[in-house]
């Protein structure tokens, strides 16, 4: 009964390490991505690009959650 109750508290202090591995590795692909857009920010081209990219990925974002939460039968 112990080793039982000894087996799962380590089970679950590993499951909780998952969360910190998750965030990291979404971090850093996103410092990776948008390391490179961030430095050329000075260039108009770019400026405008990666406004345009954001206004886009949260129009998308706003559709596909609607029509999630408001299915059309």
């Amino acid at each position: 009964s112990t080793l039982f109750v000894e087996f799962m508290g380590e089970f679950f202090s590993n499951v909780a390490r998952y969360p910190k591995y998750l965030i990291s590795i979404i971090v850093g692909g996103l410092v990776a991505l948008l390391g490179p857009l961030f430095k050329n920010i000075v260039n108009p081209f770019t400026a405008i690009a990666l406004v345009s990219s954001l206004v886009s990925a949260i129009i998308t974002f706003f559709f596909v959650l609607k029509a999630m939460t408001n299915p059309v039968l």
